[in-house]
This record gives structure tokens, C-alpha cells and sequence, in this order.
């Protein structure tokens, strides 16, 4: 928007103040909002293994909390819905594997259910991740095992 000033110039210059003001007070309400965003992964503390390869994504995810609770990609679920979603999904994935995320507080039966399910769905590979070990806890374990051997 152009104006005419005291001395016949054209003023074109646009006061961003207001911008950045709005721009700030959105960055602010992100920040406060963003952690509720957070998935439930965070609530779940994975069994440590020795040794493993990174999981790739695009496979159906299961996480189990210690409470029991079922999660399919994010989505809560019951034990006896878990056929019916897997098999939903199978078609939309590049391989039929299931990803089994579950607490170390988890009992087997519950990880045996979700077993049983993804056979059922005729999945082909179930993997059960976990949180490898770091090489000195690596290293420590061997080095006890050695020692008791």
C-alpha cells in the first residue's frame, strides 16, 4: 500500500512488527502443544538384546504397553480386533512382517497372542524389537560369560 509523505515521496514499506509478533505467538503455542503429540512409544521400555539390525519402516507395528494395552500403528486396539487390523493392513504393506514392540513388563502370553494373530493373518515374519546394548555392556556380558564358561 503506498502512501504519500510530507515531501511527496512514495513510502512503500511495509511494517513486519505485526508479523512477527504473530509468527511468535504461534511458535509459542506449538511448543506448549507439541509434546501432547508424542506417540506411545515413549511409554514403553523395550527388552535389551546383545546384538540386532535396524528395523526397517512400512511394516505393521504392534506395541503393547504394560498395562496390556494394543496399539496397531498408533491406533488402540483389543486382542481380538488384532486379526481383523492385521489383515487390513497386510495388502497396503511391501512385506507381509509384523513388528512387535512390547514392554519388558509384558507378560509372554501377550506376545503369544499377538504371534498367533499374525499367523492367523497369514503374515510371513514377526520380529520382536528391542534395545541393543551398548558395546561396553556388550562387552561386560561377554567378558562374565567367559569367566563363568
Amino acid at each position: 500500500m503506498a502512501m504519500n509523505s510530507k515531501k511527496g515521496k512514495l513510502f512503500t514499506e511495509i511494517n513486519i512488527t505485526p508479523l512477527t509478533d504473530i509468527f511468535l505467538v504461534l511458535l509459542i503455542i506449538m511448543m506448549v502443544v507439541a509434546p501432547t503429540f508424542q506417540s506411545m512409544d515413549n511409554n514403553i521400555a523395550v527388552p535389551e538384546i546383545n546384538s540386532g539390525i535396524a528395523i526397517e519402516q512400512n511394516k505393521a507395528e504392534i506395541a503393547i504397553t504394560k498395562e496390556g494395552l494394543m496399539y496397531i500403528n498408533g491406533k488402540q486396539i483389543t486382542p481380538e480386533q488384532l486379526v481383523d487390523e492385521l489383515l487390513a493392513i497386510r495388502d497396503m504393506l511391501e512385506k507381509p512382517e509384523v513388528v512387535v514392540k512390547a514392554d519388558s513388563q509384558v507378560k509372554s502370553s501377550e506376545i503369544m497372542k499377538v504371534m498367533n494373530a499374525a499367523q492367523d493373518a497369514e503374515y510371513k515374519k514377526l520380529i520382536v524389537a528391542g534395545e541393543p546394548l551398548s558395546k561396553k555392556e556388550q562387552k561386560e556380558l561377554k567378558e562374565d560369560n567367559e569367566i563363568r564358561g
